[in-house]
């Protein structure tokens, strides 16, 4: 049976040079979808505009020709999208899904009620007691807070959700162990969860590739494309590429940039072999 064509996206942050991790991200999206005659898209996530360089997205460009990898229409950039996220932070706020958190980091740290997740400490829920008149009166005297999504009413709502992985099968949708998280702050107007379920949304994403390290991420997105009333795509998380001690990839480890192999030798035929695309 033919497989389903395919719309995949790769969506890099401009923070630093690709590595071969990032190598084989992009080329299982692309192998995607051009094995099923679909198209692969390519978005820079550049929201945290204190750490995107304008230098490392062209990098990004060259390396991905380097290694023949061609991308379909305009590249998208987050920084440019934030009325779109605007829009369903208003959505979500007007269903009484989200709440202002003035909490700081150590406060979450220091609260004997906060469970402990693989990321550290699990928001309790603090300033989701706060009554109206208290919130209205401290967003007014201009404290610095964020906006968080009430997990268990969106879940009331929403009822029980899944989606289906290509490497697992059908997944059963578990937000709440994610605890309240944070949908925009003050100096950056959106979370990554949001901006990725509009984006993947308004592209017309069929089937997100990305390594296995944000299998858990799908279950809050899982939830907000719900809410959102937008469509579910396919999934595929993907191994990641690990050092040679077995550690993950970072974009400051010497020698596994695709600058730094170019620079030594490498020809993308040997990258995309080194890499099992062949």
């Amino acid at each position: 049976m033919a497989s389903r064509v395919a719309v995949t996206r790769f969506a890099p942050s401009p923070t630093g040079y690709l590595h071969l991790g990032h190598a084989f991200a992009a080329l299982t999206a692309w192998s995607a979808a051009r094995g099923s005659g679909g198209r692969f898209l390519l978005r820079i996530e550049d929201i945290d505009r204190s750490r995107c360089r304008s230098v490392f997205e062209a990098a990004i460009r060259d390396d991905l020709a380097w290694l023949g990898i061609a991308w379909d229409g305009t590249v998208w950039h987050q920084s440019e999208r934030q009325d779109a996220y605007a829009a369903a932070l208003t959505v979500l706020a007007d269903r009484g899904f989200t709440y202002p958190c003035f909490c700081t980091r150590r406060d979450i740290a220091q609260s004997l009620s906060a469970p402990h997740g693989p990321d550290g400490p699990i928001y309790p829920g603090i300033c989701r007691m706060l009554g109206a008149a208290e919130r209205d009166r401290r967003i007014a005297r201009g404290d610095v807070h964020a906006l968080r999504l009430d997990v268990a009413r969106a879940l009331a709502v929403a009822g029980d959700l899944a989606w289906t992985d290509r490497e697992v099968g059908s997944v059963v949708a578990r937000p709440a162990a994610a605890g309240d998280i944070v949908m925009a702050r003050k100096d950056i107007g959106t979370s990554y969860h949001l901006a990725v379920v509009v984006d993947d949304a308004d592209q017309g994403i069929t089937l997100v590739t990305r390594g296995d390290d944000l299998f858990a991420a799908t279950h809050v997105q899982r939830l907000l494309q719900a809410l959102l009333g937008l469509p579910t795509p396919a999934y595929h998380h993907h191994r990641l590429i690990m050092d040679e001690g077995g550690g993950r990839l970072a974009k400051r480890t010497p020698g596994v940039t695709l600058r730094d192999l170019r620079a030594a030798g490498a020809t993308p035929a040997e990258i995309r072999s080194r890499l099992g695309f062949v």
